[in-house]
């Protein structure tokens, strides 16, 4: 079957040493673009699909969207995978069920996070309930576990042996790689891909560690997160700066995630400016 040869290709690519560069698309034409230009897979972000619909990241109201996404990519020629936040379902059957029926589209792989709304982290064995029951509903998708121990502001910040309990834990409990978003050192990612046996993601932010780098340490996979349709926002209104004869050749600044999550939380209380210099690595999961 079609989802079955494309999650297998999935399954190639991801490769130490030479890693997957994954681009996360928010829309068909942005994911057919992306398809057409040669990568050989495609992902979804989840931020850029919420905020294209209005609503905020991370609280699963973009689930219906995520669906209809799907059902459009399902068709792509190559493998597609889908972020689904932390499961779109309060249970790990719920979750199991949504993510077949993603399959069932022809989708090949889910990101799956163990961040909550309110930014909490699920307990470690709710997160790996949920993985095992995926796996055992659909053992052909490629779950991809992400752990938002470096991304969410937790107190107290979480130490990197947290980090590592929980990749390790979701590996054993079935995930085929994991991903740890937010700014690392160089040991740190070096360290995390030495912890397990399957496939470690990281994300790609400008002006930090190069895919040539992050390869040299270890990590099979490199995604870009929000960073593509953040840059797109800053292309939209650099184009439209110059529209009105206010844009010089400086460009806009790429809105942080956090800019772009006030922007949809309250049209008067969140605003990305033209022109801006930038201001640099910025979170992009």
């Amino acid at each position: 079957m079609m989802r079955t040869r494309l999650s297998h290709t999935l399954y190639r690519l991801h490769r130490a040493g030479d890693p997957l560069l994954l681009p996360n698309a928010w829309d068909f034409s942005s994911a057919a673009a992306l398809a057409a230009a040669g990568f050989p897979a495609v992902g979804t972000t989840s931020l850029g699909l919420a905020a294209a619909h209005g609503f905020v990241d991370g609280t699963g109201a973009s689930r219906s969207r995520t669906l209809e996404l799907a059902a459009q990519l399902g068709d792509l020629s190559v493998p597609v995978t889908v972020d689904i936040e932390a499961g779109f379902s309060d249970t790990p059957e719920g979750v199991a069920n949504l993510v077949g029926h993603l399959v069932d589209l022809g989708i090949a792989g889910i990101n799956l996070e163990d961040g909550r709304d309110g930014g909490v982290l699920a307990s470690t064995a709710e997160q790996c309930s949920r993985i095992r029951a995926v796996k055992e509903r659909v053992p052909d998708v490629f779950v991809n576990a992400r752990t938002d121990t470096r991304w969410l502001e937790v107190e107290p910040s979480p130490h990197l042996d947290e980090t590592r309990r929980r990749i390790r834990a979701y590996a054993n409990a079935g995930a085929d790689g994991v991903f740890v978003p937010g700014v690392l050192t160089a040991a740190e990612i070096e360290q995390l891909a030495a912890a397990v046996s399957v496939p470690l993601n990281v994300l790609y932010v400008p002006d930090w560690y190069s895919p040539t780098q992050l390869a040299q340490l270890g990590v099979a996979r490199i995604s870009t997160g929000s960073w593509l349709f953040r840059a797109s926002l800053a292309a939209l209104l650099a184009a439209a700066s110059r529209f009105r004869g206010e844009q010089d050749d400086t460009g806009c600044r790429v809105p942080t995630y956090g800019e772009v999550q006030a922007l949809v939380e309250s049209s008067h209380g969140g605003a990305i400016s033209c022109p801006q210099p930038d201001a640099g690595p910025a979170e992009a999961p």
